[in-house]
């Protein structure tokens, strides 16, 4: 359980005032001490909402002492530590992330962006020059902190708060020389009394994936919960919970290839129906308007019985849903 110092006050992570003392903090724009340690380390609050979230500074995860929920392991001892400096770099004064990706975020002509191969790994460590779609989810999950369980996490791990998070881990990555939450679509919770004002929002978010007069297409990147793939007449189309009304279209060599790589995950979501698909996908937008994707990849998402599966491996570690998992290798 973490302890805090704001100002001279000193207050537990389950204390029944938390959020009163951060709302406070957070209007004087004062940063809280995590106590784990003697003389404690610099954290941040943020707020979701109408809640408040004391997280800590960027690359400090090894300060912390290691029973401190916001400490984090050395890169070497975990899967981040081939990819840091090559395909992650990491500016220790703001904290940003410049990533190098292997896929294309723009779409010349008619000509599709190159399909995964058969072959390709599925794990972050694959390449480590380069990270591939499904290894930028990781990461973006990992860096949104949702990989690990708090008590703040108690009942409010819902779509909108999940959002929130990726979009403002998104805020510290940069890709191909622009900030990866000006490419990054989330979609935002459906409700049926709001549709008008959500079409708009996602209208206006999605203005830099509209086709040019000349010139390469230029791709956004979805990150959603797969509700449903259904036929079409020239391919497959991809549902995702939250766009109820807005179908992503899969050309059917890509529906095939994805179908292909991912067996297992398709499988497993198939046969447990509390379980979540996460998929990440390039996409674009037709003059006529229709979503298509370029590229996808997938990982899915389990909750307790994912752990005495013996060909996945959970990814993060929580008591609830909304944990990403991979095959073993």
């Amino acid at each position: 359980m973490r302890r805090f110092k704001l100002a001279e006050q000193v207050i537990e992570e389950t204390a029944p005032d938390l959020q009163v003392a951060l709302a406070d903090a957070y209007r004087k724009r004062m940063r809280p001490l995590c106590l784990c340690k003697e003389g404690g380390l610099a954290m941040y609050i943020a707020q979701v909402g109408e809640q408040y979230i004391v997280k800590r500074m960027p690359m400090s995860g090894g300060g912390h002492d290691p029973v401190c929920p916001s400490y984090e392991p050395p890169d070497e001892l975990s899967g981040l530590g081939v990819l840091m400096g090559s395909a992650i770099q990491v500016d220790p004064e703001s904290g940003m992330s410049a990533l190098k990706v292997a896929f294309s975020l723009t779409k010349i002509g008619t000509r599709a962006a190159p399909g995964p191969s058969t072959d390709a790994t599925d794990t972050i460590a694959g390449d480590a020059k380069k990270l591939s779609l499904r290894s930028l989810l990781h990461y973006l999950w990992h860096q949104a902190e949702l990989t690990a369980w708090t008590s703040r996490w108690a009942g409010k791990r819902h779509w909108w708060n999940i959002r929130w998070h990726l979009i403002e881990a998104a805020g510290q990555m940069m890709v191909k020389g622009g900030p990866l939450s000006e490419m990054l679509f989330v979609p935002e919770p459906f409700r049926a009394v709001d549709k008008a004002a959500i079409e708009q929002r996602r209208t206006a978010a999605l203005i830099p994936a509209l086709p040019p007069k000349a010139g390469p297409r230029r791709l956004m990147i979805l990150v959603g919960e797969a509700k449903e793939f259904a036929p079409t007449r020239s391919g497959h189309r991809l549902i995702v919970k939250h766009l109820p009304d807005f179908p992503l279209l899969l050309e059917e060599g890509l529906y095939g290839r994805l179908g292909r790589r991912f067996e297992a995950e398709l499988e497993l979501w198939n046969a447990d129906e509390p379980s979540h698909l996460i998929a990440i996908a390039t996409f674009g937008l037709t003059p006529a308007g229709l979503a298509f994707v370029a590229q996808s990849a997938r990982s899915c998402d389990f909750g307790q019985r994912a752990e005495q599966l013996k060909n996945i491996t959970v990814y993060s570690a929580c008591e609830e849903s909304w944990r990403l998992v991979r095959r073993q290798i």
